[in-house]
């Protein structure tokens, strides 16, 4: 009787020591391994990590492999969980329907992209199925993505014409190239003088 009680008292203890609650990060869709920091996190909240990277991965087969997701997971102190997935990131879908690989690094004065109206319209309805957005207006959400746009240094335009913007995009690139020479040859410095 002794060793029942002890061994009720050792799982009791190490189910003080689980983490519960939500769990919020993004994971690549279709990509969720047990070695990344995922695994790090589902670990820490008593999470069978194999069960989760398996389910995670079916759940998101439909989407191209790599698209950010958010991802909400609710964990029971019964190391159950409830795994909610919301659409991809918005500056995600931005980025992709500017046709660029990042944001501007100084977005006062600088424009490293365009979007159309259309777009936007296009993203907010896509977000609006997230259930954060689901009682939020869509000329509110189309107002958040205007938003985050102009914050990631990308100009929202009623129409543009696809010559002017692919010329737009090739002068950008020589930018970001000259930008990234820069960052390199700062962080050179910064390890020479250590």
């Amino acid at each position: 009787m002794a060793k029942a009680a002890i061994g009720k008292k050792v799982v009791k203890n190490a189910m003080a020591n689980v983490i519960h609650g939500k769990l919020r990060t993004n994971v690549p869709a279709g990509n969720a391994s047990p070695g990344t920091n995922l695994g790090n996190q589902l670990g820490q909240r008593g999470i069978n990590i194999a069960a989760f990277c398996k389910d995670f991965n079916a759940r998101t087969s439909h989407y191209v492999e790599g698209v950010p997701l958010p991802i909400r997971v609710s964990v029971n102190p019964d190391r159950s969980y409830k795994l909610v997935i919301h659409s991809p990131t918005t500056s995600f879908l931005i980025k992709q329907a500017a046709g660029i690989q990042r944001g501007a690094m100084r977005y006062t004065d600088e424009t490293v992209g365009w979007i159309t109206l259309k777009h936007v319209y296009e993203i907010a309805l896509i977000k609006s199925r997230d259930p954060p957005l689901e009682l939020t207006p869509l000329k509110q959400i189309c107002e958040m993505v205007i938003g985050q746009a102009r914050y990631m240094g990308i100009k929202t335009v009623r129409d543009y014409d696809p010559e002017e913007y692919k010329e737009f995009l090739e002068k950008q690139r020589l930018v970001v190239e000259s930008q990234l020479q820069e960052c390199k040859e700062k962080r050179e410095a910064k390890l020479l003088r250590k």
